[in-house]
């Protein structure tokens, strides 16, 4: 079910029900010459496509303008990048929205830079506005003190269940360690233009690499489907197991 394609009824049952809403964290980030610039947008779009055929969530609207960095080609080569700043402002508001809409279970899902689920700029930019916004919607609905109020006297009995706030925006990655080390994980290389190529094979046109020389695309040579669906296979394992 799309976000966009919901109607109050919809939203209603997802309150009731906890349905999972999720958004793409993407990029517009310069992959060589052979892959796509949506690519980390189209990883996790393409993986919640096929989750949404195996339980039942709501997918957002992606978000493709964010902190990309120019790490891997300046700001000739097409990379849009935003202010981490500016982003974790605009990410706030969307999920000062959500909360206020009665959504209390809402993942960002990330490909870009997510090696060894270490965090980077648009990651952290990502968590801190989730949690600038779980505490600002608490502080305006429950007013201040709420944590020291009565009420929450047993906070930390409830940290494993639904009825922990801070619990109510997670941010993920596509690909957990776990499976990055059974699979493999790079930019633009053997791995990223594999899993593209199981998702989205119109993405990766792997005749344009003598195009432009980087070390970082030398492996796409190797890039395959049938690497690319077993990642594919483990990543949407994992998201079957932590989207719930």
């Amino acid at each position: 079910m799309y976000l966009n394609k919901c109607f109050p009824r919809e939203i209603e049952n997802a309150k009731k029900n906890k349905t999972p809403v999720v958004i793409v964290g993407g990029t517009v980030e310069y992959h060589g010459p052979h892959c796509s610039y949506g690519c980390d947008t189209l990883v996790a779009e393409g993986l919640l496509e096929k989750l949404a055929e195996k339980k039942d969530i709501i997918i957002a609207p992606s978000i493709a303008y964010s902190p990309s960095s120019w790490a891997v080609g300046d700001a000739t080569s097409g990379t849009v990048h935003i202010d981490e700043v500016v982003f974790e402002e605009y990410a706030y508001n969307i999920f000062m929205s959500m909360l206020y809409a009665g959504l209390r279970n809402i993942y960002v899902l990330i490909h870009h830079q997510f090696e060894q689920e270490s965090l980077i700029p648009m990651t952290l930019s990502y968590m801190k506005a989730a949690k600038r916004a779980t505490m600002r919607y608490l502080e305006q609905t429950k007013g201040q003190g709420w944590w020291g109020s009565e009420s929450y006297k047993d906070y930390y009995e409830n940290l494993e269940t639904d009825d922990n706030p801070f619990a109510w925006i997670k941010v993920i990655p596509t690909m957990s360690t776990e499976v990055q080390n059974a699979t493999g994980y790079d930019h633009a290389g053997k791995y990223e233009c594999s899993i593209l190529m199981s998702l989205y094979p119109e993405a990766v046109t792997l005749e344009r690499l003598p195009e432009i020389k980087h070390w970082f695309t030398e492996s796409a040579k190797e890039a395959n489907r049938e690497l690319g669906d077993e990642m594919v296979r483990r990543s949407l394992e994992y998201l079957e197991k932590t989207i719930v």
